[in-house]
């Protein structure tokens, strides 16, 4: 789809979120994980797309797939690079090029559990996360185009649920 039609397509739906703001919530599509052996899970979603990750031989899996952690990085560049490209279309720029790199460093001794020295307990989760962000469009100053990007973060998705303390329910089921 063309970046006219995204900027038409965006404004449709926006006229509508206008007029019924209750029609913006809704449920997100679910992604189900099956534990495949090992430390191997294929994560499917409910329009039947699919990825594997797998855990680095070190901690005992086989390096096959991506780690879950990636996934996550990954989430946070291509919901960047897709947040931006929306802002630009709205905006009328095109883009000649636009990369998002997702960084982060992380403690392994929260994934297994091992405390500090004085017994508190260690984040499992990233520690820092950086974006980096390059872009390009002919024509358009780097002050319009920082400025593009830095108005997306508020509004991209992944951006925001890594950004702010996001409550997790857990619910277990036992199976026979």
């Amino acid at each position: 789809m063309g970046m006219e039609q995204i900027a038409a397509s965006m404004e449709r739906v926006a006229s509508v979120l206008r007029r019924k703001p209750h029609a913006g919530v809704s449920e997100d599509s679910a992604a189900t994980a099956r534990w495949d052996g090992g430390l191997r899970a294929s994560v499917r979603s409910d329009a039947g797309y699919s990825v594997a990750t797998d855990m680095p031989v070190e901690i005992g899996g086989e390096a096959s797939a991506v780690t879950p952690g990636w996934l996550l990085r990954a989430g946070l560049a291509s919901c960047a690079v897709t947040r931006i490209a929306m802002a630009a279309a709205a905006e009328g720029i095109t883009l000649a090029t636009l990369e998002a790199r997702a960084t982060s460093r992380s403690d392994a001794r929260g994934l297994l559990e091992i405390p500090e020295p004085d017994g508190r307990p260690v984040s499992a989760g990233p520690l820092a996360m950086d974006l980096y962000v390059r872009i390009g469009a002919p024509g358009i100053s780097a002050d319009r185009l920082r400025a593009l990007v830095a108005s997306t973060a508020a509004c991209s998705p992944v951006t925001c649920a890594v950004a702010q303390p996001l409550p997790v329910t857990l619910h277990v089921e036992l199976a026979p």
